[in-house]
């Protein structure tokens, strides 16, 4: 992302407490997890150095335990993948619906036979598929059963049911939980993995920190 939204407000009265090269460092911070739409890395010499700030090591440490959480994967900014995962969904619609009208088009220009009744579409009985929970949306629901897909991953009520326990753990719904799995490539989902940044959740932008 290139872009992002930014409340002055809602920004200086979750940092006024910082110092000005802990502030530098915050939005350094955010402008570099944006920009590659990614975890940060867990090394603090090596994301320091990233920022332009190496000689403000224990700065940029006391701004990563603060306002982001270290998981497996590296510094984590929930409230950014989430941003980061709304703007992916609006990417993938925008694209889905080229393709939809593309198609509508060279089915326009076919002359190809309609098939008869007899033709019968193929099946495979041996897939199976699970009901789309109701309070999660038709898109995300395809976003997360093509990232289960490509990471070769079961999707059961079992998986889903897990899924669902977490995300109330961490006071989130699980459809957020689904977009933030598809944002960060995540095969499953831990609430302690956000719970550390929920206070600030609802910051810059749409409220993104």
């Amino acid at each position: 992302m290139h872009y992002y939204q930014f409340n002055i407000g809602d920004y200086a009265s979750h940092t006024r407490h910082l110092s000005p090269i802990e502030d530098i460092a915050y939005r350094r911070l955010l402008d570099l997890y944006y920009l590659h739409e990614r975890p940060l890395n867990s090394g603090l010499t090596s994301v320091a150095r990233q920022i332009n700030l190496r000689d403000y090591e224990s700065e940029v440490k006391s701004v990563l335990e603060e306002f982001f959480t270290l998981t497996e994967d590296g510094w984590i900014n929930v409230r950014a993948d989430k941003e980061i995962a709304h703007y992916r969904g609006k990417i993938e619609q925008a694209s889905r619906a080229g393709r939809a009208s593309a198609e509508r088009r060279s089915n326009a220009r076919s002359t190809d036979v309609q098939p008869t009744n007899n033709h019968k579409p193929i099946t495979n009985n041996q897939e199976k598929t699970i009901t789309r929970p109701e309070d999660v949306s038709e898109l995300i629901w395809k976003d997360w059963l093509r990232h289960r897909k490509g990471l070769r991953a079961s999707v059961t009520d079992t998986v889903v049911n897990k899924i669902r326990k977490e995300a109330g753990k961490a006071g989130m719904p699980l459809e957020s939980v689904f977009e933030l799995m598809c944002a960060r490539g995540w095969r499953g989902f831990e609430a302690d993995w956000i719970k550390k940044s929920a206070p600030n959740d609802n910051f810059m932008g749409r409220k993104v920190l």
